[in-house]
């Protein structure tokens, strides 16, 4: 009995990390990671998408990448997919489902259907005209189909429901679509607004269970109020956080919490984990040095205060001497090293969870 006891701690402990051991080899507890959301897990869809300034595939972006390639990834290096992908044993990089090199190998393990500047009310997408949830998920039913062709129908129906995804949306909901335009401020309150794209993000995730998704990670929001280009743009000659961004937050954070434990009650064989970024966040930024960095209240790009996509630059703006002190990359999103501190706290909070 104690031999049974012992083996059944050793292979939670094992789970526990996202993977199992099988014959000397590591054997990933999920088929692939499918991914959706805005430019924080954006790889480089919006790089095809004609008249969109929310792009990043020039230098500097990218400077830490192989072969220091401007992917289209938000950051210097690898973003929050490809940190989820490698900790899961499943891939090192989790390609853009529109990256014109996608090969039909790379669909077994996944992709990010992401991009930059979407948010789950429709209207978010529509003002920078980038791909709503929607268009995302007519990539997604488009890559179901390409999936059965390399691996088979009953292949592609087991990576399908096994497979873990990743909804990255909110932050510019909040801070672009209802803060700084009048469109949705003057239809409702904060709360009324929040219920809104709840609504929509339930809506969202209820389509992606109908077609075949069963495993998700939905991620919160962060102290927006407390980004780089947030507390240059609303802080003030200080430069403060802006309290009423992140208590926003906050309240987007608390509401999600509450219908995820709906859905999770109401959905016959989901499972749905909530990703807490906040707190962590929050934590680089107010104690960078307990972290490993030094530098938390700009980016790593120019002036770091203000500059962000297209006024980040290699011809108008210069980098930091080195991004390894940095959390943020740009005024609005962490670097590598700042992501993977983000990841290695959500991940072994998540994933037990669906498991």
């Amino acid at each position: 009995m104690l031999h049974l006891i012992l083996t059944s701690l050793i292979l939670l402990l094992q789970i526990s990390q996202g993977l199992t051991q099988t014959q000397n080899q590591t054997v990933p507890s999920f088929p692939a990671v499918m991914v959706f959301g805005d430019s924080i897990v954006d790889a480089g869809n919006n790089n095809v998408l004609n008249n969109v300034v929310a792009k990043c595939n020039f230098p500097p972006y990218g400077q830490d990448f192989p072969g220091r390639k401007p992917t289209g990834r938000f950051s210097n290096g690898k973003i929050p997919n490809d940190i989820i992908a490698e900790k899961l044993g499943i891939t090192e990089y989790l390609p853009a489902y529109l990256d014109p090199e996608l090969s039909p190998e790379d669909l077994l393990t996944g992709a990010t259907f992401a991009s930059g500047g979407s948010g789950y009310d429709p209207l978010t997408a529509k003002i920078p005209m980038v791909l709503s949830p929607w268009d995302q998920l007519e990539m997604f039913e488009e890559y179901k189909e390409k999936l059965k062709a390399v691996a088979g129908e009953e292949r592609a129906a087991i990576i399908v429901s096994e497979s873990i995804y990743v909804l990255c949306f909110g932050t510019n909901d909040l801070a672009n679509t209802y803060f700084s335009t009048p469109f949705r401020s003057a239809e409702y309150d904060l709360p009324s607004y929040i219920n809104f794209v709840l609504r929509w993000a339930t809506s969202f995730l209820k389509e992606l269970y109908a077609s075949g998704a069963r495993k998700f990670a939905i991620i919160g929001l962060p102290p927006i109020g407390c980004l780089p280009y947030q507390k240059t743009l609303r802080g003030g000659i200080t430069r403060e956080c802006f309290d009423t961004f992140n208590e926003a937050a906050l309240a987007f954070n608390s509401r999600c919490n509450i219908e995820i434990q709906k859905l999770n009650s109401e959905l016959d064989g989901v499972k749905i984990a909530f990703g807490d970024i906040y707190g962590i966040i929050m934590d680089l930024i107010q104690n960078p040095f307990k972290h490993g960095f030094e530098v938390s209240s700009k980016g790593c790009c120019g002036t770091g205060i203000i500059e962000v996509t297209i006024t980040c630059n290699s011809i108008t703006s210069s980098t930091c001497d080195d991004v390894s002190k940095y959390v943020f990359w740009d005024s609005y999103h962490p670097t590598q090293k700042g992501y993977e501190a983000i990841m290695n706290d959500v991940i072994p909070k998540v994933l037990p969870i669906l498991l």
